[in-house]
């Protein structure tokens, strides 16, 4: 009877796998009936984990203490860059054989033609690489070395090594927890008693292999930074030429000529107001007064001429 009893445990976990049921989100929630005979086999959900140092994290990632001084950091370094060269297709090979000679790898690269300002066509390329995190300031020399023009470089860096406590911490909790529903699962004997353990055993070990994937993931980009380049070819960004003529050349002549007027009609107003005035004034100003004193005094003449003739 026992035999028969394991038989049909074994066949319904079978179906339940092949039905594809995924496992409730909530995993003390059962697929069959709440009993009182299915209380005994429930596990209780992981406690707040504890880190290393014993402090306990919140749901959300966030630390209530800092962190074990046993934890290296974990930090994601990227670059961008955006330079000018003669051969977009040639630096875009050498900068992936770069990345491969350092133990590295591309990530994606792409060939393509753009337009220059006489409208021809020329090539431009964009790719981005992987390398060692401590060889990332090696790389960026190599890749700017011999170019035409370095437009643009930024650098970015993002301080993971909390989450990755976090993380470490909810996998240890999950890893017991299914110990402890590996443990209920070989004293079962019924297919209701079989079906519970499993529905939570699947919910947990779908929650360490997302863990699992999620550490992996910040271990390799805190290990391999990645640098994105954009190639540009030196023909696109060389001044538009017609027959000889450059048109930006007789603007730029224009605007000069336009700022030496400028500059030298305010340095006359500077000399005009501070020399030149205050000369005039020193040198004219006591000629003006005796002028017009002069002139002053024929008036008063004319004017008693005038009044005696009329009293005569």
């Amino acid at each position: 009877m026992k035999r028969t009893l394991i038989a049909l445990a074994l066949l319904a976990i079978i179906l339940t796998a092949c039905a594809s049921q995924a496992a409730s989100e909530e995993p003390y929630m059962l697929s069959e009936p709440y009993t009182e005979e299915s209380r005994a086999y429930e596990v209780e959900a992981p406690a707040p984990a504890m880190d290393v140092a014993g402090q306990s994290y919140s749901e959300g990632g966030e630390y209530n203490a800092s962190l074990p001084s046993s934890q290296e950091r974990l930090v994601i370094m990227n670059a961008n860059l955006t330079i000018v060269v003669a051969d977009p297709e040639t630096k875009m090979n050498d900068i992936a054989a770069l990345a491969e000679g350092m133990g590295g790898f591309v990530v994606s690269s792409n060939l393509y033609q753009t337009y220059t300002n006489s409208g021809s066509t020329a090539p431009e390329a964009y790719i981005t690489v992987r390398v060692p995190a401590g060889q990332l300031d090696t790389a960026l020399t190599q890749i700017k070395a011999d170019v035409v023009e370095v437009q643009n470089e930024n650098r970015s860096g993002q301080d993971v090594t909390q989450e990755y406590v976090d993380l470490s911490s909810r996998l240890k909790a999950y890893e017991d927890a299914l110990e402890q529903l590996e443990a209920i699962m070989e004293t079962n004997t019924t297919p209701e008693e079989v079906l519970n353990v499993f529905n939570q055993m699947m919910y947990y070990r779908e929650q360490i292999e997302i863990i699992k994937g999620q550490m992996q993931y910040y271990e390799q980009a805190s290990a391999l930074s990645a640098i994105s380049v954009t190639i540009i070819a030196e023909e696109t960004i060389q001044p538009l030429e017609i027959g000889g003529w450059k048109p930006e050349g007789v603007v730029r002549d224009a605007v000069q000529t336009l700022i030496d007027f400028l500059q030298g009609f305010v340095d006359f107003l500077i000399w005009l107001v501070i020399f030149i005035l205050p000369m005039l004034l020193v040198i004219f100003g006591p000629l003006a007064l005796v002028i017009w004193a002069i002139i002053a005094g024929v008036k008063r003449r004319k004017a008693k001429k005038a009044q005696k003739a009329a009293s005569q």
